[in-house]
């Protein structure tokens, strides 16, 4: 105890162990799945967005601004996974793939909605980076928080050889209650 310098070399020795042993493991897939669903690489994981950690940010995002939260919706999920996957499929980012709006989309589901937004992108590989893009645009920013939806769907297509690499498409929406 009252060499501390003897010691040295010695903790020393065993940090450097413990590192070149962690430094063998690798990464795998359980570390990657250990990370917050905000940061996974989608890209190349080729996993698909998580909606409900999309939903949650999203939403503390819509509050914080005094607005109301969003609820993940299965039929705006397919409606946006529909318009991933064509976007990738056309490798073009776009709100017309295939000559047909948003609302034309729309209403050819069957969805019925008092109104709906979308935002569409392509490159960001994380959720952290799609959310950070739409909230730095002003006209997608404008759709996250378009007062009265309470409803979203959210979905990615993969596309590894497109300069891309993964297409995105955010549905919000207000469920039209009238019954129109």
């Amino acid at each position: 105890m009252r060499d501390p310098i003897l010691r040295r070399p010695l903790l020393a020795g065993a940090g450097l162990a413990l590192l070149l042993t962690l430094g063998a493991c690798g990464t795998t897939d359980t570390q990657l799945d250990s990370q917050p669903a905000f940061y996974i690489n989608l890209a190349k994981t080729g996993k698909p967005v998580d909606a409900a950690a999309a939903a949650s940010i999203i939403s503390d995002y819509r509050v914080g601004r005094g607005l109301t939260p969003v609820t993940i919706d299965d039929q705006l999920n397919k409606i946006a996974q529909d318009q991933a996957n064509a976007m990738a499929r056309a490798d073009n980012l776009s709100h017309e793939v295939g000559g047909r709006n948003f609302m034309t989309r729309m209403k050819a589901s069957g969805y019925n909605a008092s109104k709906a937004v979308e935002n569409v992108g392509a490159g960001y590989h994380t959720l952290a980076e799609a959310f950070s893009g739409w909230r730095d645009s002003p006209s997608h920013n404008k759709n996250m928080l378009e007062p009265g939806v309470t409803r979203m769907g959210i979905a990615t297509a993969n596309a590894p050889n497109s300069k891309y690499k993964v297409y995105w498409a955010l549905v919000l929406a207000e469920p039209d209650k009238s019954g129109r």
